[in-house]
């Protein structure tokens, strides 16, 4: 029930922090009282259905070195844990576990939780794995890494009596060598050709790979150009692979300094702490966003409402001049057109697309609020820009 638990102490900090509009102004500088209502109504119907999308068990930096038979005992319970909430259905839409690294240190401990873990997944769920569940494989410093670890699925299939292709992975960018080879290549496009077609999705590491380029800890940070390059390589050479991409997270947590204040001046330390630790999660998701990464990590439930209000004011404030430069390129079929002062092309119109997309899917507008520009729901669905001007010009 962590899934369940997550999202009502989510809802609870969402309430307490960040439920009005006043809230909105004072934390996040949302002025506009309209949007600062369709944000607060989205993001309490977002909390209250569905917090968490995505949900991931740790047995990396979050576990830490245990004892062997400790880290034994709790791959099992997490395991059976899992199908627990599987078969009641109380599972996150998407679920998985990050194992070790398979460097030197900690790649027979890795791979000794991936098998113990899966084997009582299946052996709880009848020779079943969930929908949506992976394995996420951290800190790849070299291909080599990469093609072991699909060796090692493989061999859990057979010996689990799973069909093929059953298990799938995620790959953490975390370390410089993972971005360039030692022979100056860039990594990425070789491990997902190792993986065979397993590999669905690529998240970044913050802070392991800015500790890795010499980045002292008051400068490791979402924002650090640093990443902003790591980022650009990512989206590059997983371009037209169908991999999804993941930014890392932001590590200072929305939680008061004091536990039990004794006057007002710790009941203001508590709130300032709380609101500066929002903002800045709120800064860098909009970072993210600019940069076209839409999906990230987050630490701690009073994290998931600031996620969700950053995606909604993103998507809401750049809507009235979005639709109406659409709503001109169906106007004119596939010319180019002027709206207001800027030019818009073919190529614009496919960005004008993405933006009504992914606001819809994450819940920013409705199917009415794309409709305005004329298009329909079916031509919506093409995603293809050049697929609706050819339709409209056929």
């Amino acid at each position: 029930t962590t899934a369940q638990k997550i999202g009502q102490l989510a809802s609870r900090h969402f309430e307490a922090h960040c439920s009005q509009p006043a809230q909105l102004v004072e934390v996040f500088g949302i002025q506009d009282p309209g949007m600062a209502t369709a944000i607060i109504q989205r993001t309490q119907e977002k909390l209250s259905r569905e917090a968490v999308e995505d949900f991931r068990i740790d047995f990396e930096d979050g576990f830490g070195v245990r004892p062997e038979a400790e880290e034994d005992e709790t791959a099992i319970f997490a395991a059976k844990e899992l199908a627990a909430a599987w078969q009641e259905g109380v599972m996150s839409p998407f679920s998985g576990i990050r194992i070790k690294s398979l460097g030197e240190e900690t790649k027979l401990r890795s791979l000794r939780t991936l098998d113990i873990f899966l084997t009582q997944l299946v052996e709880s769920t009848g020779r079943n794995i969930p929908d949506g569940f992976v394995v996420t494989l951290p800190k790849i410093t070299c291909l080599s890494q990469v093609e072991v670890f699909v060796e090692a699925l493989q061999a859990l299939e057979v010996a689990l009596g799973l069909p093929q292709q059953t298990l799938k992975f995620e790959i953490m960018v975390e370390t410089a060598q993972s971005i360039i080879a030692e022979d100056g290549r860039a990594l990425i496009p070789d491990m997902i050709r190792a993986g065979q077609g397993r590999c669905t999705g690529a998240h970044f590491g913050t802070y392991d790979y800015t500790a890795g380029m010499n980045i002292t800890a008051n400068y490791q940070a979402m924002d650090h150009p640093s990443c902003d390059f790591a980022r650009e390589m990512m989206k590059v050479t997983l371009a037209g692979t169908g991999v999804q991409i993941s930014d890392g997270a932001t590590n200072i947590m929305p939680v008061a300094l004091y536990k039990e204040p004794q006057d007002a001046a710790e009941e203001k330390a508590n709130k300032e702490a709380i609101q500066a630790a929002m903002r800045l999660s709120y800064d860098h998701i909009r970072h993210s966003l600019k940069q076209g990464i839409y999906q990230g990590w987050d630490l701690h439930p009073g994290q998931i409402p600031v996620r969700y209000i950053a995606l909604y004011a993103f998507f809401l404030e750049g809507l009235e001049p979005a639709q109406t430069r659409l709503r001109n390129f169906m106007d004119h079929a596939a010319k180019a057109t002027l709206a207001g002062d800027v030019f818009d092309d073919a190529a614009t119109g496919q960005g004008l697309l993405n933006y009504f997309l992914r606001a819809l899917g994450c819940g920013a507008i409705t199917k009415d609020q794309v409709t305005t520009t004329g298009l329909t729901e079916a031509e919506i669905a093409t995603r293809s820009f050049l697929q609706i001007i050819k339709g409209r010009q056929g």
